[in-house]
């Protein structure tokens, strides 16, 4: 497991962006309904609509459990829309700015169902989980990127 330890921004965000999507088959957002009006992020929403597979009301997901039965709105997509990948990286300047009230938050990636990159943009945590040492050099041959190999 690889740990980002600084929040790739400009162009070290865009590269990272550009290997998920080349790596993974699915990503998704998620909007809490517990902290703001829901609505404001419709425009947004609708820009990456092409690539919806799903909506589903969540307690759970690849960076965070909610308690107290609540829930919060996550978004799936799939990742083999080129205008979308180009919005993805170009709606923000960091990977930690996907937080609310502004942006969807918890940007994460899958490949074959299994979570590869896990975001807590609150906690300010992001964790990758290649699957070989060919995707795990991916992510740590982008240039300006701070990462650490932890042993699981």
């Amino acid at each position: 497991m690889l740990l980002i330890q600084k929040d790739p921004s400009e162009s070290t965000y865009r590269d990272l962006i550009d290997v998920c999507f080349d790596v993974c088959d699915q990503f998704h957002f998620v909007l809490r309904k517990d902290m703001g009006d829901l609505k404001s992020f419709d425009s947004f929403l609708d820009q990456i609509d092409a690539a919806l597979i799903t909506m589903k009301e969540e307690s759970e997901w690849a960076s965070t459990i909610l308690g107290d039965g609540q829930t919060a709105k996550v978004y799936y997509y799939h990742t083999k829309d080129e205008n979308v990948k180009r919005i993805i990286k170009e709606a923000v300047r960091s990977l930690y700015e996907w937080e609310m009230p502004d942006y969807p938050e918890d940007l994460s990636f899958f490949k074959d169902g299994e979570v590869w990159l896990s975001t807590s943009s609150h906690e300010r945590e992001c964790y990758v989980f290649p699957n070989d040492q060919a995707e795990a050099e991916k992510v740590m041959n982008i240039n300006g990127i701070d990462v650490a190999v932890v042993e699981e």
